[in-house]
């Protein structure tokens, strides 16, 4: 019987020839991953089993990137709680602030060369099925799943359905992954992909570099879907072999194809040609318009970087819409490398500094402002234009604040005009 790549992914793990939808299975895990918020109780649910060690410590990745560098006592207590389990258990994969090797989870994890195609990868973050795009089944669990996973090394799935994105033609220049998974978010809905597998094919699939793919996936779960996921092609070999030379080396990966005859619930058919530069006005990425098309939206803070939009393309392509700009007198534009490999590289090739002179505020890899932590809190009747992936209500700090998601080119350029503007307004 015929599958599609999620389902096919599902059965090897499960040891078995066939899934199909709505079926549950118990399948074995390639990766576990926590954060400075979710691993804290995972531990106490560990410690509750009695459990002696993990099942792999090669196989459980722990990354204190929220609250990092710690903001109060409490962040500090949890981040040291962390980093004692990971000593205790001489985790790996454990990133410590400042590493060359740390940064946002989402962005280091395929950096470091921890995400391979075929995997299962459950992390008890929800923006966890990130790493289909390198044609992975990953998604995000809660803690005593989380707990559970590192004693075992396995967990139980419902086998979702499918729904075909079918990307035809190629992105107009200036448009990018996060305007299309906006246009899609827009034509959906939030919970437009419940429970179900947001697989992408299509010849437009080959337009898109591996930074598009990881934002778009990234944001499957802001359509309610389970995973997101890419099929394997050139641009993901090309990326293991930078990323993960030594696993593409020894061949430590599976390239699942969906059979061509496989169930989906609908398809849709999105002609990239003809998607716009999108904002996801307030208070669900569901929100979405088209630059040009709403009244002038006067805002108070710009924020450029996250797992969504923190990776070295989106920073090279802030640095080039930025350059010979400056921040709108009053506003704050706060500018987050996703990691210290990022980071790095942004100093190597002088972004840093084109950051600073426009006006803008750097700070070290962290998922801060975006849920709300620090580096960047929303006070009452603020808005702010994000390169992040949430806008629900206080989402950023105060309850009446307001959050305006959208890809960098928006970004930067709302950032120099002190509204909401497109870059074609940059030089106006």
């Amino acid at each position: 019987m015929s599958m599609t790549m999620t389902q096919k992914i599902l059965a090897a793990h499960a040891g078995l020839d066939h899934v199909s939808a709505g079926q549950l299975i118990e399948a074995k895990l390639d990766l576990v991953l926590g954060n400075d918020v979710t691993t804290p109780p995972a531990i106490k649910v560990f410690e509750e089993t009695g459990a002696a060690d993990v099942f792999d410590k090669a196989k459980v990745a722990l990354v204190p990137d929220h609250f990092t560098p710690n903001k109060d006592i409490k962040s500090a207590e949890h981040c040291a709680r962390m980093r004692t389990f990971a000593r205790r258990f001489d985790i790996e994969n454990y990133y410590e602030q400042g590493e060359a090797t740390f940064g946002i989870e989402h962005v280091v994890l395929p950096e470091n060369g921890l995400v391979m195609p075929g995997y299962v990868i459950i992390g008890a973050d929800s923006h966890t099925c990130t790493y289909g795009a390198l044609g992975a089944f990953a998604t995000g669990v809660g803690s005593t799943d989380l707990a559970c996973a590192m004693v075992v090394g396995q967990t139980w799935f419902r086998v979702p359905e499918a729904i075909n994105f079918k990307l035809v033609g190629k992105l107009n220049p200036g448009i990018t992954g996060k305007d299309l998974i906006l246009h899609i978010i827009g034509m959906i809905g939030v919970d437009g992909a419940l429970y179900q597998s947001m697989e992408f094919t299509g010849d437009g699939v080959a337009t898109l570099p591996m930074s598009d793919r990881l934002t778009i996936c990234n944001m499957a779960i802001e359509a309610g879907g389970k995973n997101g996921i890419f099929p394997v092609d050139e641009i993901t070999l090309d990326y293991l072999k930078n990323f993960a030379p030594e696993r593409f080396d020894r061949g430590e990966y599976t390239v699942f194809a969906a059979d061509e005859d496989a169930e989906y619930v609908r398809t849709i058919e999105v002609d990239l040609a003809k998607v716009p530069l999108t904002v996801a006005f307030p208070h669900l990425p569901e929100n979405a318009r088209e630059i040009g098309s709403f009244e002038r939206v006067d805002i108070d803070q710009v924020v450029i970087g996250s797992c969504t939009n923190g990776r070295i393309e989106d920073m090279r392509l802030a640095a080039e819409l930025l350059k010979g700009h400056k921040v709108s007198k009053g506003l704050r534009l706060i500018v987050i490398p996703g990691s210290q490999r990022v980071y790095r590289e942004c100093r190597r090739e002088g972004l840093i500094e084109v950051f600073v002179d426009a006006g803008a505020a750097v700070s070290a890899p962290t998922c801060g402002p975006c849920l709300g932590g620090h580096m960047g809190i929303l006070a009452a009747g603020e808005r702010c234009v994000a390169t992040t992936n949430r806008n629900f209500v206080g989402r950023m700090g105060h309850p009446k604040s307001e959050v305006y998601l959208a890809g960098v080119p928006v970004a930067c350029a709302s950032a120099v005009k002190g509204y909401i503007a497109g870059p074609a307004e940059l030089d106006a």
